[in-house]
């Protein structure tokens, strides 16, 4: 596996529980209403869309919304940092780790800032009016218990209010591993004839493949071995999300970790503009858009566009346009040449129609215990205008 997970040490209960009340603190935005979790859904595995429709979620004001699509929460104390990795049989380094799509931060305490500050989703001004939020909450003396003289300044005020938000998102309890491929490996379950052949499918180097990105270790019984990621980054070319605010402009385009700022190692080179950090397939089921770009909203349509994105790619760019939501310039470096992307238009496609039902079978296996009610269960139609 690509980097070395790194899981944090036990944090006191206390801490943890203050993480939880403040992931669930409405005050925190501006105007106020809008949670953690109003995008972070906890029944929906930590996903969500706060109730938009277009795949990616909407903000705490009217008309705002988020430009890449919400991941799940669950799992992210196996996260690395960002780091680049050089195989030895490899011509370039790899990058691998960090959080977001791109990896632009290497910390959750970190990370939570981005989406209180950003005016497109929880609409802070800055961290003053942050701390001045803190403050006036129903935990506030509890944060002054845990944290002390952090309070008296809004920057380490803010940072303390990560670091408590860390400590929830990273404890035993975002962590389950309590699916039915979970009880699998532990040898306490059994696949259906029909998850069993997704299975081989996802792992066949010459079929799915899946797994050279999504790694697993299904002959180990301890399912902390299997991540369903690398935490690599890869160049697919989702199709454009047109329902995105932003992509109304012809010449707006998300350039993933190239455009990653702020950091001393090398991402702004252009060799890795269009990569977008592998997700987990944990829980997959369960969430309601897929992508970075939230441009597909059943996961049928996910497995199906890997499967046949070389072989029929009209089928999936409505533009007329193949990869069009890479600008032209960089469209030679999306991967063609792993399996199934290293076939030419015409051609069969590595999986027909019911292996990628096979497919998708299986990945509803990863769906753990709280979660199973709402797997597959996230699409919303979208209205064609």
């Amino acid at each position: 596996m690509r980097g070395s997970p790194e899981v944090p040490p036990p944090t006191n209960g206390s801490r943890i529980a203050l993480g939880r009340t403040i992931f669930f603190d409405p005050g925190l935005s501006d105007p106020p209403g809008t949670s953690c979790a109003s995008c972070h859904a906890p029944e929906r595995a930590f996903s969500g869309d706060h109730g938009s429709s277009i795949g990616v979620a909407q903000g705490s004001r009217p008309n705002h919304f988020a430009t890449r699509s919400t991941p799940s929460l669950l799992y992210l104390r196996y996260v690395p940092r960002f780091h680049f990795h050089q195989d030895d049989d490899a011509i370039q380094p790899s990058a691998v780790g960090g959080f977001f799509w791109d990896g632009r931060a290497d910390s959750i305490s970190e990370l939570v800032r981005q989406p209180l500050l950003n005016p497109d989703e929880m609409n802070n001004r800055d961290s003053a009016q942050i701390a001045q939020k803190i403050a006036g909450s129903r935990y506030a003396a509890d944060f002054r218990r845990e944290f002390g003289e952090a309070t008296n300044d809004p920057e380490a005020a803010v940072s303390a209010l990560g670091d408590a938000l860390e400590a929830f998102l990273t404890s035993d309890d975002m962590a389950p591993f309590s699916s039915k491929y979970d009880a699998y490996v532990r040898g306490d379950a059994r696949l259906t004839s029909l998850e069993a052949r997704g299975l081989k499918l996802f792992k066949d180097p010459d079929k799915g493949n899946c797994v050279s990105c999504h790694r697993i270790y299904d002959t180990s019984k301890n399912p902390e071995r299997s991540l369903f990621t690398d935490f690599g980054y890869d160049a697919v070319a989702a199709p454009r999300n047109r329902f995105i605010p932003a992509n109304a402009d012809p010449e707006h385009f998300d350039l993933g970790l190239c455009g990653r700022r702020n950091t001393r190692t090398p991402t702004e080179d252009d060799a890795w503009c269009v990569n977008f950090r592998t997700p987990s397939l944990r829980n997959v089921a369960v969430r309601q858009s897929f992508m970075h770009n939230g441009v597909f909203k059943r996961l049928r349509d996910v497995v199906a566009f890997y499967a046949t994105r070389a072989t029929n790619p009209m089928r999936w760019y409505e533009s007329g346009v193949k990869f069009d939501d890479v600008p032209p310039r960089y469209r030679g470096q999306v991967n063609v040449n792993a399996i199934p992307y290293n076939r030419r238009t015409g051609d069969d496609p590595a999986l027909t129609d019911a292996d990628v039902d096979a497919i998708v079978a299986f990945l509803n296996t990863l769906t753990d215990a709280a979660y199973r009610a709402q797997a597959g269960t996230g699409a919303r139609p979208v209205i064609r205008k």
